[in-house]
């Protein structure tokens, strides 16, 4: 299959077209991305919300703006990603090692820690 006439990523030109099965795949992989950045998001503005009525004081403020940063972020490297992962399947290369989903655990983690000692130390 050829790419469209009016497709702006001359890149998705570059090497042979990969099974649609795996292209399928790697798409759903950055809807995930981009739907778990929209959660850590949406987390954001519930404790945002909620800080008030769990008198969580600044620390609720500082979680919120880390949360919403790191959302930004991961759905700022989702397409890179996905962009990757694209070009080795064209060019039957093998696929890049993931930086993100440490970087997500660690810092799922870190965050977890600190709302658990916010409430702690508040409650």
């Amino acid at each position: 299959m050829t790419a469209c006439p009016q497709d702006p990523a001359p890149w998705h030109r570059q090497g042979k077209d990969p099974d649609y099965r795996f292209s399928l795949a790697n798409e759903r992989t950055f809807l995930a991305w981009i739907r778990t950045a929209l959660a850590i998001l949406a987390g954001a503005l519930v404790l945002h919300q909620l800080g008030g009525l769990l008198r969580l004081g600044r620390m609720s403020v500082w979680l919120c703006a880390f949360l919403s940063v790191f959302a930004a972020l991961l759905g700022a490297v989702a397409y890179p990603r996905w962009k990757q992962i694209e070009m080795a399947m064209r060019h039957d290369g093998s696929l890049p090692r993931s930086r993100i989903a440490p970087a997500l655990a660690a810092i799922t983690a870190l965050v977890s820690v600190a709302a658990a000692v916010a409430i702690l130390l508040e409650g």
